[in-house]
């Protein structure tokens, strides 16, 4: 699994656990080995033209995630094709200020994001409520599981 984090915010993150995680989501979403994603920590202007421009939004998010190939999960045993996910953009300053909301770091919050970016990366989405339901309850496993590993 070749994941690339870019550090371009200007805040310093762990980005090898970053990477730990994403290949850890990857592995049990059964993502083919050699699958490619980028992880892009922004400033929050950066955040702010992002959201604007592709979702005709105003202000800074979170995160946002940006599909490469059409990719899904996989299934034990199956031999899926490898292919680029694509890009998971994230802000540590937004991160910041839902971390300190939510009673938890910012390391905490940018590793809930990246999960959060790569699921959407494949496919999952949250508009509406079954959908909102299954996403996150996948992403509150994958990232429970995680850190009970580290």
């Amino acid at each position: 699994m070749n994941i690339e984090v870019a550090n371009e915010s200007g805040t310093e993150v762990d980005s090898t656990e970053i990477v730990a995680l994403a290949r850890y989501v990857l592995d049990s979403l059964h993502i083919h080995p050699l699958s490619e994603l980028s992880v892009v920590l922004v400033t929050t202007q950066t955040m702010s033209d992002l959201h604007l421009r592709w979702m005709d939004e105003p202000g800074p998010t979170d995160v946002l995630s940006f599909p490469m190939d059409e990719m899904l999960p996989g299934r034990e045993g199956s031999q899926e094709a490898p292919g680029l996910l694509g890009d998971v953009v994230l802000c540590p300053d937004v991160a910041a200020t839902q971390a300190q909301a939510a009673g938890h770091s910012t390391a905490e919050e940018l590793l809930l994001l990246t999960v959060h970016g790569i699921l959407h990366l494949l496919g999952f989405d949250h508009a509406e409520p079954a959908e909102r339901d299954q996403m996150f309850d996948l992403q509150r496993r994958l990232l429970l599981t995680f850190l009970a590993q580290r």
